[in-house]
């Protein structure tokens, strides 16, 4: 299994879709890491959420002891963060954004940063602009969390080769077998199909 704490910092924890484990991942992470210094987890977008009360936040699932937790934009409606903000009569500030999660870790003496993305790769943020070409130009490298069963193997394949032609540092992908109820067998097996074709480790979680 992947050693957590090994895993660089600034780090981030993108997904093939939405509901693949994000959240769940991130939060491991987060926790593994803290047991060595203080963790700054930062989620800029998050749609779903309303802005009043952000207790549903992802951030909030993550937040824990020596974990600084943050929300950026937040957005009421569960679609795409371009989506949810036309529907409020917003318009995304994405250099503003970028400048948000480029900060260096808050707390004394330094500490790791960790990131989460929003939905699938490609998910629009902007008329032109989807996140994997925003998030690009901040340089950070990645783990790339998928589905444990049925179609993981399509939709990881394109969504690393995605990552790949962009020049992003993918330390490794994950595979998570309880977002989809997928046995620990069948994921098992689709790990092992997936590193035929990846210069990347594939893992399961346990």
């Amino acid at each position: 299994m992947l050693n957590l704490d090994a895993l660089p910092s600034p780090l981030w924890v993108l997904g093939t879709g939405t509901g693949v484990g994000k959240t769940f991942v991130a939060s491991r992470i987060a926790h593994a890491w803290a047991e060595r210094g203080p963790v700054s987890y930062r989620k800029p977008f998050q749609t779903g959420v309303d802005r009043a009360d952000d207790s549903e936040a992802d951030a909030s699932a993550v937040a824990g002891p020596s974990i600084t937790a943050e929300s950026h934009v937040l957005l009421r409606a569960p679609l795409s963060p371009l989506a949810a903000a036309l529907r409020e009569g917003r318009t995304l500030d994405l250099d503003a954004t970028a400048a948000w999660c480029r900060r260096p870790a808050p707390h004394p003496g330094g500490g790791r940063v960790l990131l989460e993305g929003v939905g699938g790769l490609m998910v629009p943020l902007a008329p032109n602009t989807h996140f994997l070409a925003w998030a690009t130009d901040l340089r950070i490298p990645c783990v790339l969390v998928a589905l444990g069963g049925l179609g993981t193997l399509n939709h990881t394949l394109l969504s690393a080769e995605a990552l790949m032609l962009r020049g992003w540092r993918i330390e490794a992908v994950l595979l998570n077998p309880g977002a989809d109820g997928a046995t620990q067998e069948a994921a098992n097996e689709n790990a092992t199909v997936l590193q035929g074709f990846l210069p990347i480790p594939v893992h399961v979680l346990k």
